[in-house]
């Protein structure tokens, strides 16, 4: 094999190790230190580009055998313990040369920049269309040279196959095997995935096979036991069975905002038998819900609107013990059946059909997750609410079951040696990933230019004022040829305003939690000239919306935002959609008084004051749009609030468990 140069035998590194690296290492600067620990540590990346671009120049040379070759070299020096950080700009080449080869991909430099934020264990905040993708093969890599696997979790299985399998050609390359953990397999196709260099997958199935992993260690425990008690067990546990995951070693989270933040509350729960007395409870349920209509709040019940709890006064006390109960309800106490109706006056306040979930064909209430507007298929709402849901819709119920394991989101990812994230919106909660996570967020520069432009909000007095001037909007746009995307809150508001386009005779797509399965084909197209898709929040995730002929000469793709989040990171999220990979773009907020976001921050008695005193006042309001970001703000500091305390508390159960000789993710604390 010839080449026309050596290959450089030492690279740039960050140790500190050998007198090469000391004398490789970029100068120091004073003012990239003033600037802070992130402009310093890019200051330092930035100067390992020309070192990878060296090596790929090498590597372009070789043929697909030895660029296999030098691969299988580098993964025998990582096995041998040379630290990974001086095999990176080697590696890095690697990647970027097998990714021009097999998918005519070469990584931009700004993607080589976010592959070292993510090989260092830090979250890389990347412009949508930007290509994270991509991105994500540098540290996947880099760190499966160990040989101990890495890991990425998403937010759904189909992008989970989707971006394996478009990977796959590149690492197969470089001699790495790739497996995708999807909700349908069985153990055995599972544990072959696992033991892939490279497994994709979504966090909740990672986490799930973790916990079912769990019990069957439990279970094997208990066979040697009894196999020093009573020889003639096997010691294998129940039909052999095997762990199915590995140790925990490199973790990359996509859209890490939505699964480390937003999610970060969610327990992952394996349900033990079910419980007795099934009939009985089904009836108490069902009780409950037939007679909370009666109860009227400030009379019978005080709802306490931050911490969304029911609480029942004395005449609410008094009308339950008044209410006739079927037979079925014998035994059932009267703190119960004060608790039953207080979740089912919760139940039918707080928790919507077609906003937090919908009935299912096959008659099943499935979870609309708030924050990305997908079915969550499998998850359930604990503490009786799902239960109650069912009795409410008149469907069956479901009993609910105890616990067998449990793990939060957190404590899940805080398992892993390394862990690292990458999204479109992560700066906002930079420090919550600092705290929490202990990773740094790093603002990866765009390859281009950014051209989005962020138009003044328009506010309205009331919300049929807005809707209207939406269509007239989408309207004057659509006349161009112009494609819009509007992002609404619910599914109910995307149908309202599905309606009112119907109206207008203007053609349109849907894209909800109803027509989950055409999301990729809708939104790859939302860019066609003409097109006008109205879609909940799951637009602004996973899939790219490239502009037709010629759009670039309309403005590109025009994005409105119908109503603000409770989260400033989705409405960042949805606008960027548009603006792709240095296209024209912009964005349109509107707003009207009577917004849910002003309830919600404020609480509903200062609400309608504000409403009631802005509505009535003559004029304009188009200068009130700071009034509904200090709203989002207080929700956010709200919900920050809520899961650090959720955080103190587990920390606190973890500690109480291991200290009285129990499994925390197993037994119930005592």
């Amino acid at each position: 094999m010839e080449r026309s140069e050596p290959l450089p035998t030492q690279v740039t590194t960050m140790s500190d190790d050998t007198e090469n690296s000391k004398k490789n290492r970029p100068p120091l600067k004073l003012a990239s230190l003033m600037a802070g620990r992130t402009k310093w540590y890019m200051d330092r990346w930035k100067a390992l580009l020309p070192v990878i671009e060296r090596y790929e120049s090498q590597f372009t040379k070789l043929s697909d055998a030895d660029l296999r070759k030098e691969s299988l070299s580098l993964r025998y020096r990582a096995k041998a313990g040379e630290p990974l950080v001086d095999l990176l700009p080697p590696a890095f080449g690697l990647v970027r040369e097998a990714g021009r080869r097999t998918l005519n991909m070469r990584h931009f430099p700004v993607q080589l920049l976010g592959g070292i934020a993510l090989f260092h264990g830090n979250i890389a905040e990347m412009e949508t269309g930007e290509g994270k993708t991509l991105t994500a093969t540098l540290p996947m890599y880099v760190h499966a040279l160990k040989g101990k696997g890495a890991q990425l979790a998403t937010v759904n299985d189909y992008l989970a196959a989707r971006d394996a399998e478009i990977m796959r050609p590149l690492y197969e390359a470089l001699g790495m095997s790739v497996g995708v953990i999807q909700t349908n397999m069985s153990r055995p196709q599972r544990r072959q995935a696992y033991a892939c260099d490279i497994t994709y997958g979504t966090a909740k199935e990672f986490g799930f096979d973790f916990l079912r992993d769990r019990l069957v260690l439990r279970q094997i425990r208990q066979t040697q036991l009894a196999f020093l008690e009573s020889v003639g067990n096997n010691g294998q546990g129940s039909g052999g069975e095997k762990p199915v995951q590995r140790e925990p070693y490199f973790g990359l989270v996509d859209e890490a905002d939505s699964i480390l933040i937003d999610e970060a509350r969610t327990p992952l729960i394996i349900s033990a038998m079910g419980s007795e007395g099934e009939d009985k409870l089904k009836a108490t349920y069902m009780w409950a819900s037939h007679h909370a209509s009666q109860f009227e709040e400030d009379e019978h019940y005080d709802y306490d609107h931050e911490k969304k709890k029911v609480e029942l006064t004395a005449a609410g006390r008094q009308l339950v013990r008044a209410l006739p109960q079927p037979d079925e309800m014998d035994g059932v106490g009267l703190i119960d059946a004060y608790e039953f109706i207080e979740r089912s006056i919760k139940v039918s306040r707080d928790f919507l059909r077609d906003t937090h979930y919908v009935v299912s064909d096959d008659k099943e209430i499935v979870i609309v997750d708030e924050f990305t507007g997908r079915l969550a298929e499998g998850r359930k709402w604990r503490d009786g609410i799902h239960q109650a849901i069912e009795a409410k819709e008149n469907i069956d119920i479901t009993v609910d079951t105890g616990q067998a394991a449990r793990i939060t989101v957190q404590d899940l990812f805080l398992r892993y040696d390394v862990l690292s994230g990458m999204t479109g919106t992560a700066a906002t909660s930079a420090r919550e990933f600092r705290k929490i996570y202990k990773t740094l967020v790093f603002r990866i520069p765009t390859n281009r230019p950014v051209q989005r432009q962020m138009l003044a909000d328009r506010v309205f007095k009331t919300a049929d004022e807005k809707w209207q001037a939406i269509v007239d909007e989408i309207a004057q746009h659509h006349a161009t040829g112009r494609p819009v995307l509007i992002g609404t809150k619910t599914i109910e508001r995307s149908e309202l305003l599905s309606r009112l386009l119907h109206q207008k005779r203007i053609e349109h797509e849907v894209l909800n939690a109803h027509h989950i399965e055409r999301e990729a084909d809708i939104v790859a197209l939302a860019g066609q000239r003409g097109k006008v898709t109205v879609a909940t929040n799951m637009a602004g995730r996973g899939t790219d919306i490239k502009l037709g002929e010629g759009i670039d000469e309309l403005g590109g793709l025009h994005v409105i935002c119908t109503e603000i989040h409770d989260s400033a990171r989705i409405d960042r999220q949805l606008a960027g959609r548009c603006g792709r990979q240095g296209d024209p773009g912009s964005v349109r907020v509107y707003l009207s008084i009577d917004d849910d976001i002003l309830t919600t921050g404020y609480g509903p008695g200062p609400a309608k004051k504000m409403q009631k005193k802005l509505q009535g006042k003559s004029g304009s309001v188009a200068n009130m749009s700071n009034l509904f970001r200090r709203a989002q703000r207080k929700v956010e500091r709200r919900h920050l609030r809520d899961r650090m305390i959720l955080l103190h508390h587990e920390k606190q159960r973890k500690k109480m468990q291991l200290e009285l000789g129990q499994d925390p993710y197993l037994d119930t604390p005592s």
